[in-house]
C-alpha cells in the first residue's frame, strides 16, 4: 500500500523564514523549493560546498564532525528554528561538518547563489542569519563542555529535548545505537541511560521510536547546559514574523 503524500508545510513553520520582511519574501519565494528529506540523507559532506542552504520545517538535520578514523559526533542540531548551511553566508564555501537528516520531514531549500545574493545585499536577512549563526556556535560550545564534564544520562537527557523543542509532537524516531553515534558513546551506555528514564517513568522506548512522557522531570535529569540553549531557542522564537505572502 503507498502511503499519501504529506501535506506541504507552511515556509513560516521555519522561524527564520517566518522573520522575512515582505519585500524579502517576495524576492525569495521564487528561488525557494519545498523537499521532502528522508532519514539518513546527507545534505552535505564535509570539506564540500552547499549547493543549497535547507531551511527545515518538520525535519531535523544533525551537523557531524567525523574523525579520520571514521568516528563522528554530533555537534548541533539544527530544526525549525534555523537553516543548514550557515558557511555560504559567512564568507567560506567549504563546511568542515557533514550534514545528515536525522528525523524525517520537510524543509524549504534556496540555492546557493541566491544565499550569495542575499549577502551581497547586506539586506535585513543577513542579520537574522549572523544572529542565528552566533546561536549555532553558542550550542556547540554548549556541547563540546557537555560532552567533557557531565555523565551520559544527562547528555542523553539533554539531547532529547533539543530534538523535542524542534519537533511539534513528544516523539522522536531514533535508534539507540544512533543516540550512541550522536553522542559519540559507546551503545551499551545510552541502552542503560534509556533503561533509567523509561523505568522511572519519563519515556517509552520501543523499536527505535522515544515517546516523553513526562517533559518536565526530562529537564530535571538533564544538566544545565540545556537551559541557556532553551533561552536562545526561545530568544529566536521570538523574532517578530512578518505577515507572509499568499
Amino acid at each position: 500500500m503507498i502511503a499519501p503524500p504529506r501535506q506541504p508545510c507552511a515556509p513560516q513553520q521555519n522561524q527564520l523564514l517566518a522573520a522575512l520582511p515582505d519585500a524579502e519574501w517576495n524576492r525569495w519565494q521564487a528561488d525557494l523549493q519545498l523537499v521532502d528529506l528522508r532519514q539518513g540523507q546527507m545534505l552535505s559532506e564535509s570539506g564540500a560546498t552547499p549547493v543549497y542552504a535547507y531551511f527545515p520545517t518538520t525535519a531535523i538535520v544533525s551537523l557531524l564532525y567525523l574523525t579520520q578514523e571514521g568516528a563522528s559526533t554530533e555537534i548541533a542540531v539544527v530544526g525549525n528554528d534555523g537553516v543548514v548551511g550557515i558557511s555560504l553566508f559567512m564568507g567560506g564555501n567549504a563546511t568542515p561538518s557533514q550534514a545528515v537528516v536525522q528525523n524525517a520531514g520537510q524543509a524549504y531549500r534556496l540555492p546557493a547563489q541566491a544565499v550569495r545574493n542575499e549577502v551581497n545585499r547586506a539586506g535585513p536577512m543577513l542579520a537574522i542569519l549572523l544572529r542565528y549563526t552566533q546561536l549555532m556556535m553558542a550550542q556547540m560550545a554548549q556541547t563540546a563542555i557537555c560532552s567533557r564534564y557531565h555523565s551520559i544520562n544527562q547528555q542523553l537527557c539533554r539531547r532529547l529535548l533539543l530534538g523535542l523543542d524542534r519537533l511539534p509532537a513528544g516523539e522522536l524516531v531514533m535508534t539507540q545505537e544512533l543516540l550512541a553515534s550522536l553522542l559519540g558513546v559507546r551503545r551499551e551506555s545510552v541502552t542503560a541511560a534509556a533503561l533509567k528514564l523509561q523505568q522511572a517513568g519519563v519515556i517509552r522506548y520501543r523499536r527505535g521510536h522515544i515517546h516523553v512522557l513526562d517533559r518536565q522531570r526530562l529537564e530535571q535529569f538533564t544538566c544545565e547546559c540545556y537551559t541557556p540553549a532553551r533561552k536562545e531557542h526561545n530568544r529566536l522564537a521570538s523574532l517578530r514574523p512578518a505577515p507572509l505572502a499568499a
